[in-house]
């Protein structure tokens, strides 16, 4: 065993480092830590009123907010549209970023790829809220420049009802996450096959392979790492949107009472039950299912991938 003495000098000279690695600590404390405590009140009656103390002092109530959202008659429909949803994104939108990647990196005109692979990720820094304007200017009946094109081709004779329609906002839901966040998941897809040796497809190319065999012998083995990774980050976090998007934002804002059969999911049930009626231990209990879960999610996932394909998250 290597032993390493502390060397004052040592530490000056890496002082920068030492403070950014404080500061992410100190925010994981802050933010991610300390707030667990929180988690006591999912199985008491907690009371806003009785603040910071009752989270330790008001009675406990056991699993009664657990059972009692077992118990709820919405309880079916909730399970029925968060799963649906994520397994939709994770099966529309994991394959976008890879295959964007791939054909951004056979560009070869630099300044053209630049200017795409920057045009696809600005949607990310677009909020949920601008998002659901556009998707409103776009679809809406009324003065939407979807069925206003389509009406005026002739290709309908009434107008779609996309943003009403229980049976349309899944796909209104999947491609608006993926038109928002696809491009910023490329990002990590290209980083990685920078990683990839310039000499393979050198002398791929030297043997007589084509570009879809470099791609399928060099570029995709390149990805592999990164892609299971991805996978299972995304399976991880299902129940909150999945690879792209938040499950939660586009609920509230493209749900409404006409399409709720469909658009509400067990966040905005949390939200509108627990949180807006002032039933925090209700909205925890809530909160502390969906922790659990994606915590096993994560690890089954990260098991799977170890045993089949030997390379996982950790």
């Amino acid at each position: 065993m290597i032993r390493t003495k502390f060397s004052g000098i040592a530490f000056k000279k890496q002082l920068p480092f030492h403070v950014f690695v404080g500061l992410g600590i100190l925010y994981l404390m802050v933010f991610s830590y300390i707030p667990m405590f929180g988690i006591l009140i999912a199985f008491k009656n907690y009371r806003i009123s009785s603040g910071i103390e009752g989270i330790f002092t008001s009675a406990w109530s056991g699993l009664s907010h657990f059972k009692e959202l077992v118990d709820d008659y919405n309880f079916p429909s909730l399970v029925r549209n968060t799963l649906a949803l994520s397994l939709l994104k994770v099966a529309f939108s994991y394959p976008v970023p890879i295959l964007f990647a791939i054909m951004l990196s056979e560009v070869r005109h630099t300044a053209l790829k630049r200017f795409v692979q920057t045009v696809s990720y600005l949607p990310h820094f677009v909020s949920w809220v601008v998002v659901t304007g556009i998707a409103y200017a776009f679809f809406s009946t009324g003065y939407g420049i979807f069925n206003d094109s389509l009406l005026s081709l002739g290709i309908l004779k009434k107008p779609i009802e996309v943003l009403t329609d229980p049976g349309s906002f899944y796909g209104l839901a999947v491609s608006t996450a993926i038109w928002k966040e696809a491009g910023w998941w490329t990002i990590i897809f290209l980083a990685a096959l920078a990683g990839i040796d310039p000499a393979l497809y050198e002398a791929a190319e030297i043997d007589g392979a084509g570009r879809l065999r470099r791609i399928l012998y060099i570029t995709l083995p390149g990805l592999k790492s990164a892609c299971i990774v991805v996978l299972i980050l995304s399976i991880g976090s299902m129940l909150g949107g999945g690879l792209v998007g938040s499950n939660f934002e586009q609920s509230m804002l493209l749900g409404n009472p006409l399409n709720n059969d469909r658009s509400q999911i067990i966040q905005t049930y949390a939200f509108n039950v627990g949180l807006a009626q002032g039933r925090f231990s209700f909205a925890t209990a809530i909160d502390l299912i969906q922790s659990v879960i994606s915590l096993v999610l994560i690890f089954s996932s990260n098991f799977i991938a170890k045993r089949i394909s030997g390379t996982g998250l950790y």
